[in-house]
């Protein structure tokens, strides 16, 4: 198979249609900037939309993720009752879980950072085919079309995973 690749302005490459967004690249969007259907599919404004949006909820997670643990080692250890300790205790495994599915998440957000500057943001991981924009707006972590999510999801269910 032939593959063309062309690097465009500030470091951004195209290859096989393909946009790639390097990390060190910026983009000024203009205000209100959404991405849409009639335009190209992961051009390098989607691509620059698409990060920031990702970025940013990756900042809010860490924010959060670190005022929980502020709050773990703020907390008064010599509680009264057992009562008491028993619900602070029941909190406190809830922040840590809370904790652990924003660590998984994260990683999730990495991963897909990761895809915009290597180019592979926005398509499918199974079938290669365009996710979508709708569908990446609603969650931008998603690496499958809704075909592929449906088929894997029945595939989960028959296993009874």
């Amino acid at each position: 198979m032939n593959s063309s690749t062309a690097v465009l302005d500030n470091g951004i490459t195209k290859e096989d249609g393909r946009y790639a967004l390097p990390s060190t690249t910026s983009i000024d969007l203009p205000k209100g900037y959404r991405p849409s259907a009639d335009e190209e599919y992961m051009n390098p404004r989607q691509l620059a939309f698409f990060r920031n949006k990702l970025r940013d909820w990756r900042d809010q997670l860490v924010e959060e993720s670190r005022q929980t643990m502020e709050n773990l080692r703020d907390e008064v250890r010599d509680v009264g009752d057992e009562a008491e300790r028993a619900t602070r205790e029941t909190e406190n495994s809830l922040e840590l879980r809370t904790r652990d599915r924003y660590r998984k998440l994260i990683s999730k957000i990495d991963k897909a950072l990761r895809r915009i500057e290597e180019g592979r943001y926005g398509y499918c991981e199974e079938t290669d085919e365009e996710i979508g924009v709708e569908r990446l707006e609603a969650r931008p972590i998603a690496t499958l079309s809704l075909d592929a999510q449906e088929r894997r999801e029945h595939l989960q269910k028959q296993m009874g995973d």
